[in-house]
Order: structure tokens, then sequence, then C-alpha cells
């Protein structure tokens, strides 16, 4: 599944390293266009953060991993966000079509 990710090694590698730092205990799916067949090298890279139990994640942590991420060399826009906090009307659609980038339940 992780080869429909449009996504170069080199920037996917830097992000799972920042996701496990930050967000070591969350499971991130890739969604939208570099998901669905639809992007090209600038286009945004779409995440979806599911913490434990699909609880909301801190929001201090997820201001860290956002500015690690402004602050990496990734040359696009990294738009993450929080299960628990979207409009459930917006499940089923990320739920079509997304790739599993990082695995829950890593360690802290």
């Amino acid at each position: 599944m992780a080869d429909r990710l449009h996504l170069p090694p080199k920037h996917r590698r830097l992000l799972e390293a920042l996701l496990r730092q930050h967000l070591p205990d969350v499971e991130v799916w890739a969604y939208g266009s570099r998901v669905n067949g639809r992007s090209h090298d600038g286009s945004d890279l779409d995440l979806v953060l599911r913490g434990p139990g699909l609880k909301e994640i801190p929001g201090d942590r997820l201001g860290d991993f956002e500015e690690a991420v402004r602050e990496s060399n990734i040359p696009f826009l990294v738009e993450a966000r929080d299960w628990a906090r979207l409009p459930e009307r917006f499940y089923g659609e990320i739920e079509r079509e997304y790739v599993v980038l990082v695995e829950g339940g890593g360690e802290r």
C-alpha cells in the first residue's frame, strides 16, 4: 500500500522520524492527492493523526510536531489534522483512500 504514496523517500524518512519523535504513540494516515494519484511535486501532504483510543492529541504535542515540520527541509506544506477533532462527515472520505504512514502504538 505504501508504494501508492507520492512522496520522495528522503522526505518520507524525515517525516517519519519527526512523527516518531513528537507523536510516538500516534497512527498516521496520508490521504488526498498524494495518495489518489492527482499530485505533483509541490502538492501538499494531507495527514490525519489517530491518537490512542482515537482520543484528542494534546495541542502542545501537535504544535511541537508542526513546528518541527516547518523547520525541516521538507519543501512542501504538510497539513496534519487530529482525527478526534475532525467533523465525522470527513471520516468516510478519508477512509475511502489512505496509506498508513506510521503504525500506531510506538514507544514514548
